[in-house]
């Protein structure tokens, strides 16, 4: 079994796999990395993030350094579970460059309106400990969510109306 990951951790993760990078791509961090890297959580389950492009050498890395490191590594973000607003490579804050690879934060108010729309507690606390940290403001979340919202149809097992009262509820 793997252990849980704090910012340590991911920090040898991200210069371990930055060294395999043989061209320039960005890994979009996000989820419990995200709030283990900007510090209002101490450790997550696991590295969750996203290859832009998609490599196969990185992907070979992260099988073999996920293993070698004792990290559990997810291939995830906000996209594979809710449409994500126009801009949001440009709203990903930049984290860190190891080799050819760039680290970033995935969007952060993508990330806040994935967890609105999952909407467990601890997804709920990290929607608020993104706007005390000053990553997203809620009225950027409404915003984003009525740019997102004709585009919910795509991810028919989303309940639309139950999403739009979370988001709401930030005001």
């Amino acid at each position: 079994m793997r252990e849980v990951v704090d910012a340590e951790r991911v920090h040898a993760f991200m210069r371990a796999l930055g060294t395999e990078a043989d061209e320039e791509a960005v890994a979009y961090l996000t989820g419990g990395t995200t709030a283990v890297l900007v510090g209002w959580r101490a450790t997550t389950v696991d590295v969750d993030l996203k290859l832009v492009p998609e490599s196969e050498r990185l992907l070979r890395a992260i099988v073999r350094l996920k293993d070698e490191l004792g990290v559990n590594v997810e291939l995830a973000s906000p996209a594979e579970f809710i449409p994500v607003a126009e801009g949001w490579e440009e709203r990903s804050p930049f984290v860190a460059r190891e080799g050819m690879l760039t680290f970033r934060h995935f969007d952060p108010i993508a990330q806040a309106l994935a967890k609105l729309e999952r909407g467990h507690g601890r997804d709920l606390a990290d929607v608020r400990a993104l706007i005390e940290h000053g990553l997203v403001d809620e009225s950027e979340v409404l915003s984003s969510f009525e740019q997102i919202e004709p585009e919910l149809y795509r991810f028919p097992a989303i309940d639309a109306a139950a999403f739009r009262r979370r988001v709401e509820q930030l005001r």
